[in-house]
């Protein structure tokens, strides 16, 4: 090669290249020492308590299905799990953990943090902003599987969360399952009640009959009445024959046959004093408030009392049966992970948070250089 080929020479550095590079200082490197220096000399360590649960319902057999065969059958209900998802993340939930474990004094450990560490000033509101930040949520519904992450700066502080946050789950599924069995068992206890109070309003009747008219039993009382009226007609049929036996062998106006006038007209009093007891004198309105009017109260009293048991005895069996059902079905929470205790802190994760903040403003940083010099191609 020649030498009096010219060579080519250094380019000037220009202005957009000094820009790039002040860019790329100010806006990628030094954002991204200041968060790596924080990270690695203020950031405080947090430790990581693991719970995993899952709400299950329990179906007892009857006895009737077990000496069918027919065994229990648990499982996870998955409305009550999405039920308790939300729950875990409401602000009762907070509150209540607050109230028993002081949640801002535990979340403020770290004064020397300002960034990870949670404002003791910060008002129910701003611990429930700041909640999911330390309690992290994973939740399947297809498998029902609820696992938490409880972060705190203290190891003990962590377990304590979440063996609060399990306790204070548990006692929402049981109220749930509570109000589950009184929704099952309310119409069938309304229903019960009433039939209760049908029959002792049907056996106070009966009571006050009994009191009023002096008769336990007017069934009984017509029996032996029976008894002695039939007694009556075979005396006066007796008598009768008697009569006639005399008048034929005896002469006019013997006093024997006066006497045995006078013994039949005697049993036909008495007879139709019986008869008005029952009331069936013929052409008298005496029977009305006799033996046939009490009778009738009393049979249609028992009727009332007959049926009032009848109701009792079905309300009481579908009470029963509802009850039986809605005990069959008892859901509780089952923990497949108890809350762990954490030896060392995994959190914050320094390097991967320092890498992807980089990588962040690396990618921010090419994409302006990019728009600027697309801008400039315009132009």
């Amino acid at each position: 090669m020649s030498d009096d080929v010219p060579r080519a020479g250094t380019a000037p550095v220009r202005w957009r290249h000094r820009a790039l590079l002040l860019s790329f200082l100010g806006l990628v490197l030094l954002p991204a020492f200041v968060v790596i220096f924080y990270l690695y000399s203020r950031a405080a360590d947090q430790y990581a308590s693991n719970v995993g649960f899952t709400v299950r319902t329990e179906e007892i057999s009857s006895a009737f299905e077990l000496l069918g065969g027919v065994s229990g059958i648990s499982g996870s209900s998955s409305s009550d799990t999405d039920i308790l998802y939300e729950f875990i993340q409401s602000q009762e939930l907070v509150s209540r953990i607050d109230a028993s474990l002081d949640l801002r004094e535990i979340f403020s450990k770290a004064q020397g943090d300002p960034v990870f560490a949670f404002d003791t000033s910060g008002t129910i509101e701003d611990l429930v902003d700041y909640w999911p930040r330390m309690v992290n949520i994973f939740y399947d519904p297809g498998t029902g599987l609820i696992e938490l992450r409880v972060k705190a700066f203290d190891p003990e502080d962590a377990t304590a969360i979440a063996q609060a946050i399990f306790a204070e789950s548990s006692l929402m599924i049981n109220d749930l399952s509570a109000i589950a069995r009184d929704d099952a068992t309310r119409f069938a206890r309304i229903e019960l009640e009433r039939a209760e109070e049908r029959l002792r309003s049907a056996r106070q009747a009966v009571t006050k009959f009994r009191t009023r008219n002096q008769i336990i039993d007017p069934q009984a009382d017509i029996q032996v009445q029976m008894g002695l009226l039939n007694t009556l007609q075979q005396q006066l049929a007796e008598a009768l024959i008697e009569l006639d036996l005399l008048r034929e062998t005896t002469r006019p106006g013997d006093a024997r046959i006066t006497q045995a006038e006078r013994r039949i007209m005697i049993i036909e009093d008495r007879i139709s004093q019986e008869r008005n007891k029952f009331g069936l004198a013929a052409g008298t309105n005496q029977g009305l408030d006799g033996f046939s009017s009490i009778l009738g109260e009393f049979e249609r009293l028992l009727v009332d009392r007959e049926f009032a048991e009848q109701a009792y005895l079905a309300a009481r069996s579908a009470f029963d049966t509802a009850q039986a059902e809605a005990q069959r079905q008892s859901r509780y929470l089952a923990a497949y992970l108890k809350p762990t205790s954490a030896e060392r802190a995994v959190y914050p994760k320094r390097g991967l948070t320092a890498f992807l903040i980089f990588a962040g403003l690396l990618v921010s940083w090419i994409i302006l250089v990019l728009i600027a010099y697309s801008l400039k191609d315009r132009r």
